[in-house]
């Protein structure tokens, strides 16, 4: 068992500012890490990573989240577990994939991509962060939802705020006291939008997750209530951070940036080569149901356990020099990466792998296919150098382009 003394830790702005040399000392030489601060065993290794998502043994848990994401978002369905989580999944899940996803709403995903990209088509410049990535996705869930996008302000001052205390690893104060009140905020807007829609189903994703049925059993207002809290709080943060780093990524390898602007079957690929390259998470917690043996000693039963997913992603024992974005690597499948079979672990493996890699693979696909036609020559404002902030949750805060306009 290693202490955090023999690496950068965690909490440090020497880690903040560069985590990526200390994930590979941790690999190497403190594989599994004791962290006083957190209260946490740090797991850090690709495959020990994997056997805490995958969990076949049902030796870790989800249970640390009643303390880390229910004062935010009320019990959601990543507490629960057996057949209470196997139901709620049935009921939430098939609105992100197949015919739901296709029919309803790619159209919506196209037309917010559209809406936002015509604000500064004609302009020659625009900051992707600002004024696309962090508006985007959280659009796109309010339309889906049948939510008011002129309540946009207030919907991203809560994801924020609630990615502000998941990621509160320090344990500031005023950081929990603003989460938990955008948790009661968030709950009055809208359990009577809730209630209301109850009475006036649509065909929008609040009616259908108020109407669905699975075994007799349905979604309670307080259960529709955290799954949309949920919903904005995840699809928003790391869909705004993907689509970022996927452009910070091929800006700076602008050979590839040139072979995905010339085959647009390629951006999957490289959607899938920067979740595993930049993942828009970092870190994920869970909790041990038994004592388990991982690599560099033993974690006893009722730990937290943080798995460092930006660590295990570079693990040079399962990719081929990690430390480099080639969307043509042969070691990533690309026809499994947005499915719980996925090579990289940016989504979490299992039975609480992502409900919405789809419906973030098709806001990815449509949004820079978009972009890229939109400004067929982007480059990177002159002088400017992408550069990730963000500990447990990471991406570019900005990214300025220029590009000329498409006149036509």
């Amino acid at each position: 068992m290693s202490t955090a003394q023999q690496v950068p830790d965690i909490l440090s702005a020497e880690f903040a500012a560069a985590p990526y040399p200390a994930y590979q000392v941790m690999r190497e030489t403190a594989p599994l890490i004791w962290h006083e601060a957190t209260q946490s065993y740090i797991v850090s290794r690709y495959d020990d990573v994997k056997r805490v998502f995958k969990d076949k043994a049902g030796e870790f848990t989800t249970d640390n989240y009643a303390w880390q994401i229910e004062p935010v978002h009320g019990k959601t369905i990543l507490q629960l577990s057996g057949r209470e989580h196997a139901v709620r999944r049935a009921l939430v899940a098939p609105a992100f994939r197949g015919s739901d996803l296709e029919q309803k709403f790619l159209p919506v995903i196209e037309r917010n991509s559209r809406e936002l990209i015509d604000a500064f088509r004609h302009t020659g410049s625009v900051d992707l962060v600002a004024d696309y990535a962090t508006r985007f996705p959280v659009n796109v869930i309010a339309d889906m939802l049948g939510l008011d996008k002129a309540d946009h302000a207030r919907f991203h001052r809560w994801y924020t705020t609630v990615i502000a205390f998941l990621g509160n690893l320090s344990g500031d104060p005023e950081v929990t006291a603003a989460g938990e009140r955008t948790r009661v905020e968030f709950a009055e807007y809208m359990l009577p939008i809730i209630r209301d829609r109850r009475e006036n189903l649509g065909d929008d994703l609040l009616s259908t997750l108020c109407a669905a049925e699975v075994d007799g059993v349905r979604m309670s207002d307080e259960d529709v209530k955290a799954f949309c809290s949920l919903l904005l709080a995840a699809g928003g943060e790391t869909t705004d951070k993907a689509i970022a780093g996927i452009f910070a990524n091929l800006l700076v390898n602008p050979d590839q940036l040139a072979a995905v602007r010339a085959d647009r079957s390629l951006i999957p690929r490289a959607f899938a080569e920067t979740l595993r390259f930049t993942p828009p998470v970092h870190m994920i917690m869970r909790q041990s149901a038994t004592e388990v043996q991982l690599s560099g000693g033993t974690i006893p039963a009722g730990a937290t356990v943080t798995c460092l997913i930006g660590a295990a992603n570079r693990d040079e024992s399962r990719f081929r020099d990690p430390d480099r974005f080639d969307i043509f690597r042969d070691d990533l499948t690309t026809t499994t990466a947005f499915s719980a079979a996925a090579d990289h672990l940016a989504f979490a493996l299992g039975r609480h792998f992502c409900v919405g890699a789809l419906l973030a693979k098709a806001e990815v696909e449509i949004g820079v296919g978009q972009l890229l036609d939109a400004m067929p020559d982007v480059r990177l404002a002159d002088g400017f150098e992408p550069a990730e902030q963000g500990v447990f949750t990471r991406g570019p805060q900005s990214l300025p382009v220029r590009f000329t306009p498409v006149r036509g």
